[in-house]
């Protein structure tokens, strides 16, 4: 029951993960589009200029859930690489009640006001030119915090999956990872 409940906060997260993933696609080709307007022909337009700074949000904030998902966060890999599978789930489950959940909850109830305020007084780009609707970015703050809260919970049931030994625990760790490049490096090198 617990894993299957896993695996649907891991497809949910993954759904967020390709959503930013377009966005971040979209966001290099208005760069692209942007530098090749200014540098080559001596021209720009202020609304795809403010447009890479509003896809740049949504990237990071979408794609802080998917960054949980992958368990990619930042924390003390010092202390944490070297502790047992069991008591990482531990850390993580608490961290998940006493950091996230609060924190979380706190940015949502806090930005729902700003980006209603952004709504009713239609506001718009201080630049001539500019974007309009500032509301729909603003939007997106409390929007991408709820999703961290889904897939925090998910975060969460994994953690509580691998402390019950449901399932092994997914070493992340950097040490870990240029292990496993080496050990694909060796195993490339020595098939040639």
């Amino acid at each position: 029951m617990l894993l299957k409940l896993e695996r649907g906060f891991d497809k949910f997260a993954n759904i967020i993960g390709g959503f930013t993933a377009i966005v971040l696609v979209l966001m290099i080709l208005n760069v692209f589009y942007d530098a090749i307007m200014r540098y080559l022909f001596n021209t720009g337009d202020i609304a795809m200029q403010e447009m890479e700074w509003h896809l740049f949000s949504v990237v990071i904030l979408f794609g802080v859930s998917y960054t949980l998902k992958e368990d990619g966060h930042v924390r003390v890999d010092l202390i944490y690489d070297r502790l047992k599978p069991k008591k990482k789930a531990i850390i993580n489950m608490i961290g998940v009640i006493t950091f996230i959940f609060p924190i979380t909850l706190l940015v949502i109830f806090s930005s729902i006001g700003f980006a209603q305020e952004a709504y009713e007084f239609n506001e718009i780009s201080g630049d001539p030119g500019g974007l309009t609707h500032r509301w729909i970015i603003k939007a997106m703050i409390p929007i991408s915090f709820s999703l961290l809260i889904i897939t925090s919970v998910g975060f969460f049931i994994r953690n509580l999956n691998i402390y019950l030994g449901l399932h092994e625990y997914e070493d992340h760790s950097i040490a870990h990872e240029a292990q496993k490049y080496k050990e694909e490096i060796t195993k490339k090198t020595g098939d040639k």
